[in-house]
């Protein structure tokens, strides 16, 4: 059984203490490749630089969406450069966040904000269009305004809705526009009923499964530090729920990940 863990913080802090283990335990568990996601330029940098150190973890390169003021418009150079990296296996995350306002932030000082977020999503997604690369999506709030984005990008670019927490609605219109989704260890919360709900619901080949680590710990963890070993807590939720086996499960997001993401090994 192999696993891909498609949505993880390797760079943070949180795991500068023990990482050899941390990339070990997760090799037990079968999580045999390890997706570290930049959030900013210096962020990627040092994602990219994991992927030098073990040889299973991949990096994906953006600018996150609560970053946009702090990195200014300025980083796409350094962007493109870091993407062609031969284990950059994507763009991001980025997208749009309208949930961590600014504070003091409104009138037109929030709405040019929100257009520069805006600006920040479709100049990494022309970049993803020009290096045939796909993205990895943080959405927050911001429904409407992240799909009116990616309307104009629909058969150049495609994209992964990482931490999904919507309907089986919602996931639809994403599966309609080509995109995917993911799931954390949400589904394993006692009040997340309606993720699980969209997990069972979902198309076999329109989701992948990762952890965001170092959040959401799923249960049994809750409450302290996720790492990619965790990812197989998920994907055995997400057997449960869709009434399948785990082996099924790991096939087939496997399947989906590789078509989705560059792997160059």
């Amino acid at each position: 059984m192999e696993l891909i863990e498609t949505h993880a913080h390797l760079d943070y802090p949180d795991f500068q203490g023990d990482l050899e283990e941390v990339v070990a335990r997760a090799r037990e568990a079968g999580v045999m490749r390890i997706l570290t996601i930049g959030t900013g330029i210096e962020s990627s940098r040092r994602a990219v630089a994991l992927t030098e150190r073990f040889p299973n973890v991949f990096a994906v390169v953006g600018v996150h969406p609560t970053n946009v003021e702090e990195e200014g418009t300025e980083f796409v150079p350094a962007l493109r450069e870091l993407a062609l990296h031969p284990k950059v296996a994507a763009i991001g995350e980025t997208g749009i966040d309208h949930h961590h306002l600014p504070e003091g932030l409104e009138g037109e000082k929030l709405a040019a904000w929100k257009i520069r977020q805006a600006e920040a999503f479709r100049i990494q997604l022309d970049l993803a269009a020009e290096l045939g690369l796909n993205v990895v999506i943080h959405q927050r709030d911001a429904w409407e305004p992240t799909l009116e984005v990616l309307r104009d990008y629909t058969g150049k670019v495609r994209g992964v809705y990482h931490c999904f927490g919507g309907t089986p609605e919602q996931a639809a219109e994403v599966a309609a526009l080509g995109h995917l989704v993911s799931f954390t260890g949400i589904i394993t919360f006692k009040n997340a009923e309606q993720v699980r709900l969209t997990a069972a619901a979902v198309s076999s080949d329109g989701y992948m499964v990762e952890t965001d680590c170092p959040y959401l710990a799923p249960v049994p963890h809750r409450g302290k530090r996720a790492e990619p070993a965790h990812t197989r807590l998920v994907a055995e939720k997400v057997a449960e729920v869709r009434g399948v086996s785990l082996d099924e499960v790991a096939a087939q997001t496997t399947r989906t990940a590789e078509a989705f993401f560059r792997f160059h090994r």
